[in-house]
């Protein structure tokens, strides 16, 4: 039984998690940032330009456009942490590696056609 539970909990960590999920924790990591470093809402909106209506929703509904996320980021000191999201390559197989060193340095990405027989 206990062997059951481990590759559960195994298969459970590789499945990705529901983006309601991760804006959820984004939020909320946020509301405390925020309250950590003793900003009202009104301090930043005043300090990002987002409006107090944009951040009450995000930190209540966890909706929030692109923009408004990486002006409260940036108001909070996140300046590299949002900038470099999508910095790092990441791969979870090695055929997902190889395919990453081989398109480094492309612009665009073309699916390969299949040829017919």
């Amino acid at each position: 039984m206990d062997a059951s539970n481990n590759m559960l909990a195994l298969l459970e960590s590789l499945m990705p998690e529901p983006a309601e999920d991760v804006a959820r924790k984004i939020a909320d990591d946020f509301r405390q940032r925020r309250v950590e470093k003793g900003l009202t809402r009104t301090d930043i909106a005043k300090k990002s330009r987002v409006s107090i209506a944009n951040i009450t929703r995000f930190e209540q509904k966890a909706l929030i456009s692109l923009n408004n996320l990486i002006e409260l980021a940036i108001a909070l000191g996140y300046n590299l942490e949002i900038k470099n999201i999508f910095a790092t390559p990441k791969y979870s197989t090695m055929e997902e590696l190889l395919q990453i060193r081989k398109n480094q340095g492309k612009t665009k990405a073309y699916k390969r056609r299949e040829s017919k027989k």
